[in-house]
């Protein structure tokens, strides 16, 4: 009768109930991790990802859409702006003749300041002399619009508003004396002048003031050097003598504007602390 060999008393029993390795894909003599296994502390095997480098802090964009007039950020710039498209493309497109007339009418002389001051004080702030392309016209989208978001729509209408009368009455006023005086001819008391742009060289000034050093010096070094280089050429002198007086007027209304600057940053923040304040209960 046959019987059975003895086991070998030297090998390592096997587990019951243990899974058998599969070494049907390993080779002999040829030492690697077998795909899935475990992998030894320290190295990385095929399959292991090193885990993704920290991502590095983004930097913010600058804001562009705030350098532009929104109907609920700015609603002054903003509709103002609309107006200033509508003429320019009125003035572009109408009959020649009626725009010349139009703009006569409005024009901001003696003549018309003595009739209809008001009248032509408002209306010759309705046109954009050279059109939207015009230096003074970019200005006003975004020098209003910055005022605007410090200091609120209607203390940016007052500046502006402050910076086209008084710089036009400077202006005007002396030439009216001139003829008196028999200094000018009379033809001075009939000229046009019409548009934004004392509006916006005193907005230009008292945005200057709310504007931290390392901003405000090259505004008003740039800006004050073309209207200097406008004034030199001799092109327009009233008109740039106005410029000139305008952005003096919008520098001097820098204490004031700094208060109305406070008072409007705190009025904007009156909502989130009252949410705050009303989280906490």
């Amino acid at each position: 009768m046959d019987r059975t060999a003895p086991a070998d008393e030297t090998a390592t029993p096997t587990p019951t109930g243990a899974p058998v390795p599969d070494v049907s894909a390993l080779l002999d003599g040829v030492p690697r991790q077998r795909a899935g296994g475990p992998v030894p502390c320290g190295t990385v095997g095929p399959d292991v990802r090193e885990p993704a480098a920290a991502e590095k802090p983004r930097l913010r964009a600058p804001r562009v859409r705030r350098l532009l007039p929104t109907p609920t950020g700015t609603p002054f710039t903003f509709g103002y702006g609309i107006v200033l498209c509508l003429t320019s493309l009125f003035s572009a497109y109408a009959d020649p003749a009626l725009v010349h007339a139009l703009l006569q009418g409005s024009s901001t002389d003696v003549a018309h300041l003595v009739r209809t001051p008001e009248l032509v004080l408002v209306g010759s702030a309705l046109w954009l002399a050279g059109g939207v392309a015009s230096p003074f016209a970019i200005g006003f989208v975004l020098v209003l619009t910055a005022l605007e978001r410090r200091i609120g729509g209607l203390r940016t209408a007052g500046v502006f508003l402050l910076g086209h009368v008084l710089a036009t009455l400077a202006t005007e006023v002396p030439v009216g004396l001139a003829v008196l005086a028999g200094r000018l001819p009379e033809s001075s008391l009939h000229r046009l002048d019409y548009g934004v742009s004392f509006g916006v060289a005193a907005g230009t000034g008292a945005l200057a003031g709310l504007l931290p050093l390392w901003l405000r010096v090259p505004l008003l070094a740039g800006f004050g050097g073309m209207l200097l280089q406008d004034l030199l050429a001799l092109t327009d002198p009233l008109t740039n003598w106005g410029h000139l007086i305008a952005l003096a007027i919008g520098i001097a209304t820098w204490p004031v504007l700094r208060r109305w600057g406070r008072a409007h940053s705190d009025l904007k923040a009156q909502p989130f602390r009252s949410a705050g304040s009303a989280s906490r209960w």
